[in-house]
């Protein structure tokens, strides 16, 4: 039984590492040698980049907040890449070619990689920005994005990504929480070094950094692991804001959830080489400890839950933890199943849109070893 136990709590310790051994292990190294950013004023050329599916309902106002941001407007170049829209996302964008805006259409419809690559050839700027279609930037969002770049160690640079307008819903509860998290984190990897993955919606990288990125592959975390292969930092900037209304559908969220966390699977399969803490030391201890350890949760929550069963048979301790364990599943369960009162919700959003996250981990576990692919996207639920 004592090998039983060992792994009962080796799979605990697993599903708990990368929430908050991990963080606690960054923020002490980070405490001890903080990797600052030297951030001065800027004005080098910007090319805001926004890949776009069927974005009819938010375009205009996107495209009209980049053109508001407080930059010169002849260092500033926009460009929007329809992804075979159909909704008249491209009619809206043509109204706003007078203002030097251009529009370009990928057609057949490939996905947000494609579309990034096939923007970049025509980008002009020494910087490029890339914005979601639904992102609004707060007006100093670029002036912040740039002053990072004045660092010769920064390569990359994601802000502050907001939710809002969640209507108390569920998936809009917890995609909020979730996101304070990762940027919370994202702050303490900066000390230690750099960031492992971005928010996509807002980031930045230096022009001649930027390689095209297989179609099949999620570019906001690619992108940022070959800037660390080449030896530049990858940097978080909470200055740098951007709100986004969240997912009022937890199908939704879970679909999202699900390609998001497949492609960054095999993003790690294609960047494998920065997994070697012999040639990465930092890089590789943050994606191991950040990504892969957290995608493989299911596996050890499916572990820990079986072993406890076994346990619980012979010992006391075991079976009071398992009635807790099984608890925690019921309230999961009963956030995402049962219409509760907005109160109650309150009170299970966290562990139901945990497990959610952890259910579609499972499934693009399973389409990667199927070799399933899932390129293109659907425009948020709001």
């Amino acid at each position: 039984m004592i090998v039983v136990q060992l792994m009962f709590w080796l799979c605990v310790i697993a599903i708990g590492y990368p929430y908050i051994i991990y963080p606690a292990l960054i923020a002490l190294a980070g405490a001890v040698v903080p990797g600052r950013v030297n951030r001065r004023a800027a004005e080098p050329s910007v090319t805001v980049l926004i890949a776009a599916y069927n974005e009819a309902k938010d375009i205009e106002q996107t495209v009209v907040n980049k053109l508001q941001q407080d930059y010169p407007k002849n260092k500033l170049q926009i460009i929007v890449i329809s992804d075979g829209s159909e909704d008249g996302t491209d009619d809206i964008v043509k109204k706003y070619q007078k203002d030097g805006v251009q529009l370009i259409r990928q057609e057949p419809r490939q996905g947000k990689a494609a579309a990034l690559n096939l923007g970049v050839k025509q980008a002009t700027g020494d910087v490029l920005i890339f914005s979601d279609a639904n992102s609004i930037f707060d007006k100093q969002a670029i002036r912040h994005f740039v002053a990072n770049f004045e660092d010769p160690q920064v390569g990359y640079v994601t802000g502050k990504l907001h939710y809002t307008d969640d209507n108390g819903t569920l998936s809009g509860d917890g995609c909020s929480a979730y996101m304070k998290y990762e940027n919370w984190l994202r702050k303490l990897e900066t000390k230690f070094n750099s960031i492992i993955g971005v928010n996509g919606g807002v980031d930045a990288i230096r022009r001649q950094l930027y390689r095209d990125i297989p179609k099949d592959l999620i570019t906001d975390f690619v992108l940022p692991l070959s800037v660390l292969q080449d030896g530049y930092r990858v940097v978080y900037d909470d200055q740098v804001k951007s709100y986004e209304t969240p997912n009022a559908s937890m199908q939704s969220e879970f679909r999202m959830r699900t390609r998001v966390a497949l492609r960054a699977l095999q993003g790690v399969l294609y960047m494998r080489k920065l997994l070697n803490p012999f040639n990465y030391l930092k890089g590789s201890f943050s994606l191991w400890s950040h990504k892969v350890i957290r995608y493989l949760a299911p596996v050890f929550m499916i572990g820990a839950l079986v072993l406890n069963v076994l346990l619980a048979i012979t010992s006391p301790l075991y079976a009071v933890l398992l009635v807790l364990h099984g608890l925690a599943y019921v309230a999961a369960m009963a956030g995402l199943f049962v219409p509760l009162p907005q109160k109650m919700q309150k009170l299970v959003y966290v562990p139901s849109y945990l497990l959610m996250t952890n259910a579609a981990f499972a499934l693009a576990l399973v389409k990667l070893f199927r070799g399933e692919k899932m390129a293109v996207w659907k425009p948020r639920v709001g």
